[in-house]
């Protein structure tokens, strides 16, 4: 056998173990995705991102100083989406066509707003939306009774009527965008040619690494260390991709998103203010027992 014929079989054998190796670790990321879905199911904790809209809606006290940071987004919204559809949706049409057929016109219509929310997702935590989500966390938190926790991170003063009025953060501010995460959304941004499943599976597997991060500033107000906060996710993995994948499907909801990133965050302090309760061994989760008037 010539060196050539060697170097070529040597190639291929390196070749196909690489192939190899990443269908077993597919495999096992389909099984794990698919194993935290159905006990996330069970959890309920999907529920949250709606009970937050309906928390909001009820409470328009905590978010009345942010009104004009959401018609920021809103608009942005508006000029993003419009401009993905004018730009890219025929094009991808004619790209799945080869894959989905006759399809394609209803294929590529989630592809695009993936799209659009990864754009959006990036310019409004950067530069529009910031750390109000934060704020609105500490106010649903402080609303459900939790203000001694709330003010290990941000000056509480009382306002009129024994009100609470959230002041200044005095915590370090949370890291507001994931290049982690948004490399992980590229990556399987292509799972999104296949309809319906596809999609599927990308909220669930993303929403298995994203879900854990809406409680960051809860993790942080407690003062957890790295090794707790993992032993804490791990014991509710279902949970957590359940509430990921949800607030990551009402993100893709057309020119409203931005405000889901307010109704997540406050569904995200509804479910720790739950979970404070069963630590702490109150008989009434998440009482109200504070009223929060606005957030400065």
């Amino acid at each position: 056998m010539s060196l050539r014929s060697k170097t070529q079989d040597m190639v291929s054998g390196m070749v196909q173990r690489q192939a190899n190796k990443a269908a077993s670790q597919l495999q096992d990321e389909v099984k794990k995705t698919a194993s935290a879905a159905a006990e996330g199911a069970q959890s309920g904790a999907y529920l949250y991102p709606l009970r937050g809209i309906y928390f909001l809606v009820r409470h328009p006290k905590l978010y009345e100083r942010l009104k004009g940071v959401v018609y920021k987004a809103i608009i942005t919204s508006v000029c993003v989406v419009v401009a993905m559809f004018v730009l890219t949706y025929l094009p991808q049409v004619a790209m799945l066509a080869v894959i989905t057929g006759p399809l394609a016109f209803l294929a590529a219509i989630p592809l695009v707003l993936v799209e659009s929310w990864l754009i959006l997702n990036f310019i409004n935590k950067t530069f529009i939306i910031g750390s109000a989500s934060e704020k609105i966390f500490d106010a649903v938190l402080a609303e459900r009774g939790y203000t001694d926790l709330v003010s290990k991170g941000r000056q509480v003063k009382v306002g009129p009527k024994g009100r609470k009025i959230l002041g200044k953060a005095i915590m370090k501010p949370l890291k507001r965008f994931s290049t982690e995460n948004l490399v992980r959304y590229i990556i399987t941004l292509p799972l999104n040619f296949i309809p319906a499943l596809g999609t599927v599976f990308f909220l669930m597997y993303n929403g298995q690494h994203t879900g854990p991060s809406y409680h960051d500033r809860y993790f942080q107000l407690k003062g957890m260390s790295s090794q707790e906060t993992e032993e804490f996710v791990k014991a509710r993995k279902g949970a957590y991709t359940s509430f990921g994948a949800a607030s990551l499907a009402l993100g893709l909801i057309p020119v409203i998103s931005p405000l889901f990133s307010y109704t997540n965050a406050a569904g995200a302090a509804l479910w720790a203010a739950e979970l404070e309760a069963e630590q702490r061994g109150t008989t009434t989760k998440g009482g109200k027992d504070e009223e929060v008037e606005q957030v400065e």
